[in-house]
């Protein structure tokens, strides 16, 4: 099992720790991974890191495609990846309509049609065989609608970019992840449970069926986030993950239509899932983090006594060997925590 490490900033200040960075580096973690909201951006900070690891790969985790043209984001992807020696990974996601109207202040669309176009569009550019032409719902090249000078032309990237450059993009719905087991190489749950596969299963053989190339697990890499927090007291342990369960499950999205608490729903939390939304969604925010179980923190967070984690890493590696797991991606900020798992995983 590779081990990954989220790079994140919290507050009004964007700030990021270098030591960690270079310590990630230093023992030979696989990735390091940058988010983006609607205050900072995942390319910048995805930018820095890379600058300052020799080894590393960084990867996007992810940037929303709805406000970026899809041949912006391949220049962007290429750009980084000639000046890192091919260490960038590209994450892409179509994000949630609250974040993309609300926020960007543009149509959410049809989030896996445009991720089908971007995707081929990005490949098409990264192929570099043929000036860049494509007719789809979302986009065309040469854009030839309303308000087109009608003098678009194709054009081909004058940089080379590297057709085999892994993408990989964020789900956990079902139709999400089908669409990465068809289209990417991979994809990020924000959460999993390493003993529920099956909850993803059928749903990435599904995509595989549909790809245009063979595949299967060999070939595609699912790579979990994981709050680990290492603390004898169990329950301060669990209080970032407990909190971070409470905003995704309880308000990231709308009653009837989020990803997050279905999730929770599937793993047989449908009761606390349903308590944890009424909550937070009524603005008692404290209450629903305590209504958050301790039995679904453990099944999606590392938290606890470094014996507590150890254990609990023996059901990830076991994971990993079925290749139900390609990478562990570590939400810490703390150097002793990636040094024991480092110790406990490479």
């Amino acid at each position: 099992m590779k081990l990954g490490l989220t790079i994140s900033s919290n507050g009004s200040r964007f700030e990021l720790d270098e030591h960690l960075i270079k310590e990630a580096d230093k023992l030979g973690f696989h990735s390091l991974w940058t988010s983006e909201s609607w205050g900072h951006d995942a390319v910048t900070p995805a930018a820095w890191a890379l600058a300052l690891t020799k080894n590393i790969k960084v990867g996007t985790g992810i940037i929303q495609m709805t406000t970026r043209t899809p041949t912006m984001v391949a220049m962007t992807a290429i750009t980084l990846a000639h000046l890192s020696g091919d260490r960038f990974i590209l994450g892409l996601g179509p994000s949630g309509p609250q974040v993309v109207e609300g926020w960007h202040g543009v149509p959410y669309g049809k989030p896996l049609t445009r991720l089908r176009e971007y995707v081929q569009i990005i490949k098409q550019i990264l192929e570099r065989k043929k000036p860049l032409e494509f007719e789809g719902e979302h986009y065309q090249f040469p854009f030839r609608g309303d308000g087109s000078t009608g003098l678009g032309i194709p054009l081909k990237s004058i940089l080379h970019g590297n057709s085999g450059m892994q993408i990989v993009t964020g789900a956990i719905s079902p139709a999400g992840v089908s669409a990465a087991a068809s289209l990417v190489d991979g994809f990020i749950p924000i959460y999993m449970d390493p003993s529920r596969f099956d909850v993803f299963s059928d749903h990435i053989e599904k995509g595989f069926q549909k790809s245009e190339k063979k595949r299967s697990l060999n070939d595609f890499a699912v790579m979990p986030m994981c709050i680990v927090n290492i603390d004898d007291n169990i329950e301060k342990a669990s209080q970032p993950a407990r909190e971070n369960i409470a905003f995704y499950v309880g308000g990231m999205g709308a009653r009837n239509k989020n990803f997050y608490n279905d999730y929770a729903k599937r793993i047989g939390f449908e009761d606390a899932a349903v308590k944890i939304q009424d909550l937070f969604l009524d603005g008692k925010r404290a209450e629903a983090c305590a209504a958050v179980p301790q039995e679904l923190v453990d099944q999606v967070a590392l938290v606890g006594s470094k014996e507590r984690v150890a254990d609990k890493l023996v059901e990830w590696k076991e994971a990993a060997n079925k290749r139900h797991v390609d990478t562990l991606i570590a939400r810490t900020n703390s150097i002793d925590t990636i040094r024991f798992l480092a110790e406990q995983v490479l």
